[in-house]
């Protein structure tokens, strides 16, 4: 009984950043709003998405073949410019989100919407593993009807898969805020980081182990 206790405690204390079990619903002029689009860049497209703690998240995209680049950030609240600390209060209505910016012509956006589902519980509320609050559920934001149209068609497939409903918010996109700098990269600049080696790395390398054939070559 003691050792139950003991991992129990170690699991907590390995959270991501500070943990919030506060229920923050999304407000209505959020869920309701018009979505917007984000125009391409030299050839790229952007997507966003939220599933508990962004250095995981992080790390599943950028080991996709076609995505060039993924920044953590927040993004489905209330409030403008926030922060790490005031985002884990879990009242500010933002989640740990990130941008993946991708090549459409390598990977498209339903295999993102794919990815996002089969990389985490789908059926966990208000969080992810150890991380728990408002400020780590799953959110899947559409800029468009057509991206709107396939995150439903990927969820009802998923959803046969599971007993639980899933969680998952599908939202309109309206903003999303970039992550203070030590952020960006975590799981790749901090390797030894217990969170990293026990939570961040086991489901990067459950991802691998499910979508191995959009894998980079380098993928590490």
């Amino acid at each position: 009984m003691k050792l139950l206790f003991i991992n129990f405690v170690s699991l907590v204390l390995l959270a991501c950043g500070n943990q919030n079990t506060q229920q923050t619903v999304t407000k209505p002029e959020i869920a309701n709003a018009t979505p917007v689009e984000v125009e391409m860049q030299d050839g790229m497209k952007k997507a966003y998405f939220a599933s508990g703690c962004f250095w995981c998240v992080e790390a599943i995209y950028e080991s996709i073949e076609g995505v060039d680049e993924v920044i953590s950030g927040y993004s489905g609240g209330h409030t403008k410019n926030p922060t790490y600390e005031e985002s884990n209060t879990g009242r500010t209505g933002h989640a740990e989100a990130v941008e993946v910016i991708y090549d459409p012509e390598v990977v498209d956006f339903r295999t993102l919407v794919q990815v996002f589902f089969g990389s985490q519980n789908p059926t966990q509320v208000n969080g992810q593993g150890p991380d728990n609050g408002s400020q780590y559920r799953s959110i899947i934001f559409f800029q468009t009807e057509e991206q709107k149209n396939i995150i439903n068609e990927v969820k009802t497939e998923v959803a046969k898969n599971y007993q639980k409903p899933l969680a998952a918010e599908i939202l309109p996109f309206q903003k999303f805020w970039v992550a203070e700098d030590y952020h960006q990269n975590y799981e790749k600049n901090n390797p030894q980081n217990p969170y990293i080696q026990n939570v961040s790395i086991p489901r990067l390398n459950r991802f691998k182990e499910k979508f191995p054939n959009i894998l980079k070559e380098n993928a590490h």
